[in-house]
């Protein structure tokens, strides 16, 4: 059972005259299984890492990349060979790794160890593919001096610099991994504005400002601003929720959906009884929405389904009232998928470009004609398997496909299970959500290119002149042209219908008032670097 005291135990920091320090708490539902940036594959993970840990280049507000360790950076006029001029102010945290336990400063070495350990087998980190097929372990980084990093890639690939500012490619020193192992998933030590004081698993995380931090703000003021951070670990989000009511936590990621009618209104707007009281903050996120069909018709999965014809598929686009379904189950809370799967908040976004399905039942039925199944005669039922926090997206969408002839029975299975069996391609039908790696649309129609296994490619679609497409895009350098590809492979992804877009996603943070200088961008990254709380 849940209880405060870890609140209030950690909850507050004194200093040297008695007066109270910033701590800035919030709540991670679902725990922190480790700290180390080889394994950031989950949310919860990477904001925790976030705090701990640099990258050399880092998405702003905006999503454009910027600096970070590195302060600047070269590409070669082949696009292979990308140099990297580093800070030389940076410093890891101290640990007992390092001589008399002081954090020695950071420099080329540790980005070419921390990115080879990436892909280094005998680790088996989760984001090892970022750089598989792109680069050589061996020859692909080099530290041509202490403050020169080289980067060569095994073929031009624009995104690059979207992966390098992914969790996964912080830079970690060797010493404290090669002193504890497999532990340095609870030992962290990195160069980021705070730095680990203490974990007791399942009940509380903590985190200290580091005095070293080598940003400052506008004024000269070194960051961070707060002097700790706390995450507590309630597994239930109506707790979380009260807890937050009472003061308890500074933030909320989401609203516990019996709450969510209580706080917004149907317009997805605060009540005006909750005005003063909590801040509410909404922006795009990128994530997509989907219902995915498994293509591979030589599939013993897929052979048989009627999925296989693409005018049902698109006949199913058309039944389906994407803004109904945000108004009534999401109280407005992003925007309804009526363009491609490209979300909303990407620089290449167009739904002028890229338009995609609105309903339109009339339009539906006649392509269900089309397809052989007037008014949805002889249609068998479609199985749609969906996970338990979806299944009244899973159901409306049954009731309003059902109104137009269309059978769907919803199957509720664990997150687990439908990752697995999707991943195992063993679901002709199935419910989906893609949350972008890195701020490029490349991160979503790689999905879609043949080539790829599952993941990405769970519908294991196959156009070769997607294809073409695709590989012309990630060689692309000028942004207007890419653009322009990857609209017309959005636009492919329409027509061949192997998704049904449902909506795309908004982050929606609830903060007490106190709390000052939360920047967002689409990839919700929890950013406490300029936070205050007064």
């Amino acid at each position: 059972m849940y209880t405060d005291i870890n609140l209030v135990a950690v909850g507050r920091l004194r200093n040297e005259r008695g007066h109270d320090k910033m701590v800035f708490r919030y709540n991670q539902q679902e725990g922190i299984p480790t700290l180390d940036p080889a394994f950031a594959k989950t949310q919860a993970i990477i904001w925790a890492i976030h705090q701990l840990y640099n990258t050399l280049v880092e998405p702003d507000s905006l999503l454009n990349i910027v600096p970070s360790l590195a302060k600047s950076w070269d590409v070669s006029a082949d696009r292979l060979t990308y140099t990297f001029h580093l800070r030389d102010d940076v410093y890891f945290h101290d640990n007992e790794a390092f001589p008399g336990g002081k954090g020695r400063k950071m420099t080329a070495a540790d980005v070419v160890y921390s990115f080879r350990r990436l892909m280094d087998p005998s680790v088996a980190s989760t984001g090892a593919w970022v750089f598989n097929d792109k680069i050589d372990p061996k020859q692909g980084f080099r530290a041509l001096d202490d403050t020169t990093f080289q980067l060569t890639l095994l073929h031009p690939f624009h995104p690059i610099m979207g992966i390098l500012s992914m969790q996964y490619c912080s830079i970690v020193p060797h010493e404290v991994i090669t002193k504890y192992g497999k532990d340095f998933r609870k030992h962290p030590c990195g160069t980021g504005p705070f730095q680990f004081h203490f974990w007791d698993e399942g009940q509380a995380l903590v985190l200290h400002k580091n005095p070293r931090y080598f940003e400052t703000d506008a004024s000269g003021n070194r960051l961070p601003y707060v002097d700790a951070v706390q995450v507590s670990f309630v597994d239930s989000k109506g707790t979380e929720f009260l807890l937050f009511r009472q003061g308890q936590l500074d933030f909320v990621n989401e609203v516990e959906p019996s709450f969510k009618d209580e706080v917004l209104t149907k317009t997805g707007i605060l009540k005006k009884e909750w005005e003063g009281k909590i801040v509410l903050e909404k922006t795009p996120l990128l994530n997509t929405e989907y219902f995915g069909i498994l293509m591979d018709t030589a599939n013993q999965h897929a052979k048989n389904s009627p999925l296989k014809q693409r005018l049902l598929r698109q006949a199913i686009n058309y039944g389906l009232d994407r803004r109904k379904m945000m108004t009534y189950l999401r109280n407005n809370i992003g925007r309804p998928a009526n363009s491609g799967f490209v979300p909303y908040g990407l620089p290449s976004f167009d739904a002028e470009k890229v338009k995609g399905y609105e309903y339109n039942p009339a339009k539906a039925l006649e392509l269900l004609a089309q397809a052989g199944y007037p008014n949805g005669r002889r249609l068998p039922p479609i199985k749609l398997l969906s996970i338990p926090n979806y299944s009244d997206m899973a159901n409306f969408a049954a009731n309003q496909l059902q109104a137009i002839g269309i059978p769907l029975a919803i199957e509720i299975v664990q997150k687990g299970t439908l990752i697995d069996q999707v991943s195992k391609s063993q679901l002709p039908f199935f419910r989906g959500s893609w949350i972008a790696d890195y701020p490029d649309a490349e991160s979503y129609l790689a999905m879609f290119y043949s080539r790829n296994p599952a993941p990405p490619n769970y519908t294991r679609y196959n156009n070769p002149a997607f294809d073409k497409l695709y590989e012309q895009a990630i060689r692309e350098n000028n942004d207007s042209l890419r653009y322009t590809l990857y609209q017309q492979m959005d636009r492919m992804i329409v027509a061949d219908a192997p998704v049904i877009p449902i909506f795309y996603d908004e982050v929606m943070h609830l903060l007490q008032p106190n709390v000052k200088g939360l920047v967002n961008n689409g990839l919700n990254m929890l950013e406490l670097r300029t936070v205050r709380l007064r």
